[in-house]
């Protein structure tokens, strides 16, 4: 298995201003993201880790520390948009396999992005992968933060919504049983594929729910969605996220 890893990043965001050059231990956010799942180069899993950005400061930092940057234009609506430029800019071919970090995901398991990937290569009806975890608690189950999606039995996406779902009809104070699975913000495209997404028309519920991936759904794609034991690090949203994730890292490095 081959695929490259593209890691979205700009420096447009309302809580936490040039996010993706937030310091974390000495080095910018965006590059620990990349930094994080390079090792999946050096075990020939990835074939290349690149970040995709409107941003040439970003593409300094990550030069500065030995990580593919590539400059794509400003004027993108979303990330998958950035991707698909991405996707032409380095000349990938429609059969290969991208997998989407997000730029503020510096705790994303390199297993999982591995996992993503193989399972879309193992699932040819499906145009997507992504991933999802178990749901223990009723308070996150309600979270409208936390995004829930159902799957049928080959654990394909039927559904992704902010809302609890599957409804437990006659427990509403109680999980569902089997447990309800919260979705992990984490894509593997077939490039063929990643190009015309952003040619689709949006979707009323995707509108409704602001769910990019309900768009693949709506018009007839299929998501195919690998359930993991253990939820990844919490990504960096806020200043409170990133002094977390600071934490982390700075326990990380006395351990050394």
């Amino acid at each position: 298995m081959s695929y490259t890893v593209l890691i979205p990043a700009r420096m447009a965001s309302t809580r936490l201003p040039n996010k993706p050059l937030a310091d974390i231990a000495g080095v910018p956010m965006v590059v620990r993201v990349a930094q994080r799942v390079m090792s999946l180069t050096q075990s020939q899993e990835a074939v290349r880790v690149v970040v995709a950005t409107d941003s040439p400061e970003i593409v300094a930092a990550c030069q500065a520390h030995a990580v593919d940057a590539i400059l794509t234009r400003a004027d993108h609506p979303s990330g998958s948009d950035r991707l698909a430029e991405a996707c032409g800019l380095l000349g990938l071919a429609d059969d290969e396999i991208v997998v989407n970090v997000q730029g503020d995901e510096p705790l994303m398991a390199p297993t999982l992005v591995t996992a993503v990937a193989a399972l879309l290569q193992n699932t040819p009806q499906a145009h997507m992968s992504t991933a999802a975890h178990t749901i223990d608690t009723v308070a996150d189950f309600h979270n409208p933060n936390f995004v829930k999606v159902v799957l049928d039995a080959q654990n394909m996406g039927l559904y992704f919504s902010r809302s609890p779902i599957p409804y437990p009809r006659d427990n509403p104070a109680q999980l569902p049983n089997p447990l309800p699975l919260r979705h992990i913000g984490i894509y593997g495209y077939r490039v063929g594929f990643l190009r015309q997404f952003p040619q689709l028309a949006q979707a009323p519920l995707e509108v409704t729910e602001a769910l990019e991936q309900l768009r693949a759904l709506w018009h007839g794609y299929r998501i195919v969605v690998h359930v993991t034991e253990h939820a990844p690090g919490a990504g960096v949203d806020t200043p409170e996220d990133l002094a977390r994730v600071r934490q982390v890292f700075d326990q990380a490095s006395a351990k050394l």
